[in-house]
Parts: C-alpha cells; sequence; structure tokens
C-alpha cells in the first residue's frame, strides 16, 4: 500500500511539473513578441537620412552605420559618425559637396541640378511620403 502511495504522489509531482513547465513556456512564448516589439520600436524611432531623387524616396539609412551610398552614377553621400555629407557630385557648381555635413538634429542638403535630396527624416516620418518637391 505503501508503494501505491508513493507512486501517486509522483504522478501528482510530475503532473504539477508539467504544468509549471507548460505556464513557463506559454508565458514566454507571449513575453517574447513583446519584447521585439519594444526593440524594434526603439531602434524604428531614431532620426535617419532619407534621399530623394526627383519625387521618388531612393532610400532611408540609419544614421548609426557609417557608409557611403551611391546615388545615381555620379554622386555619393557618406554617412559618418553620425553625420551626412555629399561627398561626390557631378554637378558644375558643386554647392552640395561643399555644404556643411548634417545630423540628427535635422537638416538637408540639396543638390538642385541633380535632383537630389538628403534630409534627416523625424522618427516617424518613415510611413509619410513625400509632399511636394521644387523644381
Amino acid at each position: 500500500m505503501s508503494n501505491e502511495i508513493q507512486r501517486n504522489s509522483k504522478a501528482v509531482l510530475w503532473k504539477r511539473a508539467d504544468i509549471v513547465i507548460l505556464l513557463g513556456c506559454v508565458f514566454l512564448a507571449a513575453a517574447f513578441p513583446v519584447f521585439g516589439a519594444v526593440h524594434a520600436e526603439k531602434t524604428f524611432n531614431r532620426p535617419h537620412l532619407e534621399i530623394l531623387q526627383g519625387n521618388t524616396l531612393i532610400g532611408s539609412y540609419d544614421l548609426t552605420e557609417d557608409q557611403q551610398i551611391m546615388i545615381g552614377e555620379g554622386n555619393v553621400c557618406e554617412i559618418r559618425g553620425g553625420q551626412v555629407r555629399m561627398t561626390e557630385a557631378d554637378c558644375p557648381d558643386q554647392i552640395c559637396v561643399h555644404s556643411k555635413a548634417i545630423d540628427q538634429k535635422g537638416g538637408s542638403i540639396v543638390c538642385l541640378p541633380n535632383h537630389i535630396i538628403l534630409r534627416i527624416a523625424e522618427a516617424d516620418s518613415r510611413d509619410r511620403e513625400v509632399d511636394t518637391i521644387a523644381e
């Protein structure tokens, strides 16, 4: 009879342990998307560089990643240390190349002959479209 009681008590322990493990797995499965969404929101809500040519958004780039970006065939902009500058342009006046660097505080660099705009966009502007472009 004591063997039967021991077997029944072990069965109850396993059932309780199974329930605890199952609840732990359910909690973790529910927590991962929440933590992922919080992390994605923090990443998404940073100011970023938007490059437009004409009225078309060419790309959106993170200011924390140093890189050179080729725009068309003869224009290059560079992100370095959170600052953006136009390093090469095939326009005659080179005003965009000599423009002051822009950073997360805002600003824009415009190359009128090539219809290129480099601008620091607000955190929530990735869903917006360009409203006007001066030609």
